[in-house]
């Protein structure tokens, strides 16, 4: 199988519609700490669910208009990346990530983003990437800013979440504020 070594004993590679019950029984140990700001755990709440959101992402993989990785540790799902949105037109896509409670503090979101905003900048040739969050969600806003981003602003209350109205920050980064920042 293709994946990408970030670090002794994790590995990124494509999600895919036969890690379905992996999916699920990742999402069922970090189901708590992972929804308290993004809604894949509602999506991810059984086996079809489960099916269901991997065939989505397999369907935007086969259009060009999104991407799903899975972050495994010593052979576990653990977390996971993503683009939400990839659209080459534009030359714009939003990146995304999730990751157990157990496993953060270890530089794993922050090593697979780079490494797929890397790809999106030198090899499919985006010239920015976003990333949407909770103003609340304080760890993802240190991602956004491990990865070299700038805040652009806030959307208030522009999405209600499990009864409660989230601020969304805006975060992006731009290919040349990326290859200026990274070795060649």
């Amino acid at each position: 199988m293709f994946s990408i070594d970030l670090a002794e004993g994790a590995q990124l590679f494509p999600l895919e519609i036969r890690h379905a019950e992996e999916l699920l029984a990742h999402m069922d140990r970090g189901r708590e700490h992972i929804g308290q700001y993004v809604g894949l755990p509602d999506v991810v709440a059984d086996l079809d669910g489960a099916r269901s959101y991997l065939a989505n992402y397999a369907q935007k993989a086969a259009t060009d208009t999104g991407r799903l990785y899975g972050i495994r540790v010593d052979g576990v799902l653990v977390g996971g990346v993503l683009f939400r949105t990839f659209d080459t037109a534009s030359g714009t896509c939003e990146a995304g990530c999730w990751l157990e409670p157990s496993m953060t503090g270890r530089g794993l979101v922050t090593q697979a983003c780079r490494t797929i905003i890397d790809w999106a900048f030198r090899e499919r040739g985006m010239h920015r990437v976003e990333w949407h969050v909770d103003s609340a969600n304080k760890k993802s806003i240190a991602a956004a800013e491990r990865l070299g981003m700038t805040r652009e602003g806030v959307m208030r209350e522009n999405h209600l979440y499990r009864g409660r109205r989230q601020d969304t920050e805006i975060w992006s980064v731009l290919a040349h504020e990326w290859s200026a920042a990274r070795p060649a």
